[in-house]
């Protein structure tokens, strides 16, 4: 396998591991934390859950921009964001974006510090909020990956 090979499987794993924890954390553990199967201190057991996911997101956010990158380069692609044709490059980079921003910004810079006390004060509309958001950000994600696998397959919407 080449350089390119090695990126692309990496590229699918990364994305595998990122948008499997995002479905997991928006249909599960914030289910089961609202309905209040994981106790009463709801912050508590999101911060349980979190915590412990929050590195693996970061670390696939950036093995995936690092080799969706590095395949732009090595299969010269820079032409496809030209056009509408391939929109999914596009959502790619953004829904990327969008990402990397929550996890290296949003998360430790004002989760941590308002959210923490919203949630206190008021964990039924925090968490309803958050949750909310986990789906908007889910649903972004998959109609990106289905985007992307079925355009790199030759299905096209708009072409």
């Amino acid at each position: 396998m080449d350089g390119l090979g090695i990126a692309r499987a990496l590229h699918v794993l990364g994305v595998v591991i990122w948008f499997g924890g995002v479905s997991m954390a928006t249909s599960i553990a914030l289910t089961a934390i609202r309905k209040g199967e994981m106790g009463d201190d709801w912050p508590k057991a999101f911060q349980a859950i979190e915590h412990r996911f929050v590195w693996q997101a970061r670390t696939a956010v950036i093995v995936v921009g690092l080799t969706g990158l590095y395949m732009l380069w090595g299969f010269n692609l820079w032409d496809r964001f030209e056009s509408l044709t391939y929109w999914w490059m596009h959502a790619m980079v953004c829904v990327w974006l969008l990402f990397a921003i929550i996890l290296f910004i949003g998360e430790p810079l004002v989760l941590h510090r308002y959210f923490e006390r919203w949630a206190s004060a008021n964990p039924r509309i925090a968490f309803c909020w958050l949750q909310r958001v986990h789906w908007v950000l889910l649903t972004l994600g998959v109609v990106t990956i289905l985007g992307a696998v079925a355009g790199s397959h030759g299905v096209s919407v708009f072409g």
